[in-house]
Order: structure tokens, then sequence, then C-alpha cells
């Protein structure tokens, strides 16, 4: 299963005409070779390349309001997952390729396909953080091929936060739950569920992220913070 690489040209050309429409860029490309645990595909086959999807700031967030606006019940009720897996869908269908979504199982993971396929790196909030999109960015879904793309090459900037003596992330939470070590987060929902929580966190997205200096300029608009919120279902 070694094959030659395929042109980039053709297929990439062919998901930006199509997704760009939505919001949703082309993030990555890994390839994997023989043994490496990549994906199945849906022909039971096992992936060549899988090609990563996903939003750099709030670039989904007008179509995806649109969709909702013009969906029953406002796409029901996880309608970011759904609106993902009506534009992403077709595309994988039209391409002969299989699609993952972070929703369902099995669980891929999407976050270490970023991680080699982007360089990344996590932050101290556990999200993986961009050295342009900081921590305002996110991976909808990913399709997987039969045959080998090239893959993308690493961002090869310093990790932001190596970079970042003040670390506003680890002061600015008022649960204390963001730390050097780690994401804590019992204490993170505990305090959202508080009056102050609500009306902080809740109403206007996590302290800590919005701390972030990084990326300032792509942050996401409060009725998405909102959004991002509610849906941890508190």
């Amino acid at each position: 299963m070694t094959g030659p690489v395929a042109s980039h040209d053709d297929v990439l050309s062919k998901l930006r005409a199509a997704l760009a429409p939505h919001g949703v860029f082309l993030r990555g490309v890994v390839t994997f070779t023989a043994g490496e645990g990549a994906p199945v595909l849906k022909d039971g086959q096992v992936a060549r390349s899988v090609v990563l999807l996903g939003n750099a700031g709030g670039s989904i967030w007008l179509a995806f309001e649109r969709w909702r606006k013009d969906t029953l019940e406002g796409g029901g009720e996880n309608p970011l997952d759904t609106w993902s897996k009506t534009v992403i869908g077709p595309v994988a269908q039209r391409l002969g390729a299989t699609a993952y979504f972070p929703s369902d199982p099995p669980w891929q993971p999407f976050q270490q396909w970023a991680m080699r396929a982007e360089g990344l790196k996590a932050s101290p909030l556990g999200i993986l953080i961009h050295p342009e999109y900081g921590l305002w960015h996110g991976y909808r879904g990913a399709l997987g091929f039969d045959h080998a793309l090239a893959p993308t090459m690493p961002d090869s900037r310093a990790h932001p936060c190596d970079e970042c003596s003040a670390k506003p992330c680890l002061s600015s939470c008022p649960a204390d739950a963001v730390l050097s070590s780690g994401f804590q987060v019992s204490p993170c929902r505990a305090h959202l569920k508080t009056r102050e929580g609500q009306a902080g966190c809740m109403a206007g997205g996590c302290r800590a992220r919005n701390a972030c200096p990084v990326g300032v300029e792509h942050r996401y608009s409060t009725r998405q913070l909102r959004f991002h919120m509610a849906a941890l279902g508190l």
C-alpha cells in the first residue's frame, strides 16, 4: 500500500470550492504509511490520507446561523454537529471519501491528526493553540481517502504558550481550573453552575480563553461564545 502520491490540485481544489461558502477550511493533510493505525474507510480498507476540515476564527458562524433559521427546530439537539454533517457529508460522497466527525464513534484522534498536520500543541486549557488563530479555531470533520495525498508541512513557528511570559489564562480563571499542569474539569463545571459563573463565563465565554493574547482578532462573537457554553449542557 505505498502507491504514488496523488495530485493535490484536483482533490483539494474541489474541497475548497465546495466548502468555502460555508466557512469551512482545509486545515491539513495527514498521510499514513503501512501499520500506522490509519482510520478505516467505509469499504473496510485502511485510509491512506486524511484531510482535516474546520473553522478558522468565526468563519463558519454566519453560514451556521442562516442554516439554523431555515431548519426545523433550529437543527435539533446538537445543531452544530448536524450542520457539519449536512455540509461535509455530501462533499465526501461526491469525492468518494469517508467522512469522520468528532461527535461520532468510533472516536477518531482529531487532536493527534491536527498536531501532526499543523504542528500544533496544547494550551493550558487543553485546547490546541494555533500561532495565528490562537484558541479560536476548531475541527468540524475529516475526509479519508484510499490514495495518498502529499502531507501538509507542519507549522514551524514556536509554540505560542512557550513565548508567552504573562500567561494570563492561568490567572483569569475564576475557578482556578486552569493550571500549568493542565485543565481541571470539575472546578470549572462547578463554577459554571453558580450565579457568578452564569453571569460571567456562561454569558461571555470562558474568561481564561478570552484572556489569551494570541489571535485576539479571530475571537468568536458573543453569540458564538454563548452557543458553545450552552452546549456544555449544564
